[in-house]
C-alpha cells in the first residue's frame, strides 16, 4: 500500500445573492467561470430559504451580495448564505460586498446611538465570513471593525479615467462636496493633475438627508468642475453643491460617485439638475426607471474579478490600489 497522499486541487466557487445578479454574472464572465446554482425563496411570512445545488465541500467560496434596497432583506439573505456555506464545509468564505450597508453609521454623533457599521462587521464574522472585499467604504476606519482581512478596493481609477477622456485637464477643477471628502478629492487631483476646490456646507445632525451650502473655496469660475463623492442617496446635497458651483461661475459640472443609491426624490433631482453628467459605477443596480441620457454607469466587475483571482491565487490585492 502506497504511503503517498495525493493533494486535492483547490477549487474556486462563485455565488450570488438576489440583490444584484447582473454584477455577479459579469464578475463570473471575467473570471471565466459560472455562478453556482442556488435555490433562494421567500416564505409567506418573509423568511428566506437558501440551498446550494452542488457540493461546496473544501472549496474556496466567494459570495457576492450588494446591500441595495430593500437593504435589510439582502443583508439577512447574505448572512443565511454564509451560514449555509459554513455548514456545508466550505474551505474558506470570502464575501464580496460592493456596497457595504450601514457604512454611514460608523461612529456616534450623539448619545445613545449605535455604531451600526461595526454591527455589520460582527454579523458577517459571526455568520462565518473569513474575509471581506468591498468598494469605497464611507470611511476607512470601517476596515478595522472586522477581525479578519478586509480588501478595500477603490473605483477612482475607473471613474477618473472616464472623466479624463471627456474633459481637457487644463480646464478641470476637482471639487469636494464637503470637508469630509477632501482626502478623496486629493487623490482625484493627483490622478488628473487638476486643482482642488471645496464646497463648505453645514448639516443639521437632527435632520437626515439635508444640508445647507455656505460657500465655495477655490477657483471654479469658467472651469469644468467634477464633484466627487462616495455615494449619492437622495441627491439633495450634491445638487445643492452643483448649484453653488454654477452660482460661482462654473462653466459645467460633472458628478462622479461610486455608489448610486438614488433613493426617494433622487431621480427627479437628477433630472431637474443643471449637472451635465452623473457618473456612477454598478456597485448597486441602477433603478429600472432611470432613463436619463446624462447618467453613465461604469462597471467594477473587472476590478472585483481581479481581486477574487488574486485572493484565490495568494497574490497581492494591494497592487490593485497601489497607484492611488
Amino acid at each position: 500500500m502506497s504511503g503517498t497522499v495525493q493533494r486535492e486541487e483547490r477549487k474556486l466557487l462563485l455565488f450570488s445573492g438576489r440583490s444584484h445578479p447582473e454584477l455577479a454574472e459579469n464578475v463570473a464572465a471575467h473570471l471565466g467561470t459560472g455562478l453556482v446554482p442556488t435555490k433562494a425563496v421567500d416564505f409567506a411570512n418573509g423568511e428566506i430559504y437558501v440551498r446550494y445545488e452542488e457540493s461546496v465541500r473544501g472549496a474556496d467560496c466567494f459570495l457576492l451580495q450588494s446591500h441595495t434596497a430593500p437593504i435589510n432583506k439582502w443583508i439577512m439573505e447574505q448572512l443565511i448564505m454564509i451560514d449555509a456555506l459554513k455548514r456545508a464545509s466550505a474551505r474558506s468564505i470570502t464575501v464580496l460586498v460592493p456596497f457595504y450597508g450601514y457604512a454611514r453609521q460608523d461612529k456616534k454623533h450623539l448619545g445613545r446611538e449605535p455604531i451600526s457599521a461595526r454591527l455589520m462587521a460582527d454579523l458577517l464574522s459571526s455568520a462565518g465570513a473569513d474575509r471581506i472585499v468591498t468598494v469605497d467604504l464611507h470611511t476607512d476606519q470601517i476596515v478595522g471593525f472586522f477581525d479578519g482581512p478586509v480588501d478595500h478596493l477603490f473605483a477612482l481609477p475607473v471613474l477618473a479615467d472616464h472623466v479624463r477622456g471627456r474633459v481637457d485637464a487644463d480646464r478641470l477643477t476637482v471639487v469636494s462636496p464637503d470637508a469630509g471628502r477632501v482626502r478623496v478629492a486629493d487623490h482625484w487631483c493627483d490622478r488628473l493633475h487638476a486643482p482642488l476646490a471645496i464646497v463648505h456646507k453645514r448639516r443639521d445632525p437632527l435632520v437626515p438627508n439635508r444640508a445647507t451650502v455656505h460657500e465655495v473655496v477655490g477657483e471654479v469660475a469658467g472651469r469644468v468642475c467634477v464633484l466627487v463623492d462616495d455615494m449619492i442617496d437622495t441627491a439633495g446635497t450634491i445638487c445643492a453643491a452643483a448649484d453653488a458651483l454654477y452660482a460661482h461661475g462654473a462653466e459645467r459640472v460633472i458628478v462622479a460617485a461610486t455608489h448610486g443609491i438614488l433613493s426617494g426624490p433622487a431621480l427627479d433631482r437628477l433630472k431637474n439638475s443643471r449637472v451635465s453628467e452623473f457618473v456612477f459605477t454598478d456597485t448597486l443596480p441602477t433603478p429600472g426607471e432611470v432613463e436619463l441620457d446624462k447618467i453613465t454607469v461604469l462597471s467594477v466587475a473587472p476590478l472585483l474579478a481581479h481581486a477574487v483571482r488574486e485572493i484565490f491565487e495568494h497574490g497581492s490585492v494591494a497592487a490593485l490600489v497601489g497607484d492611488l
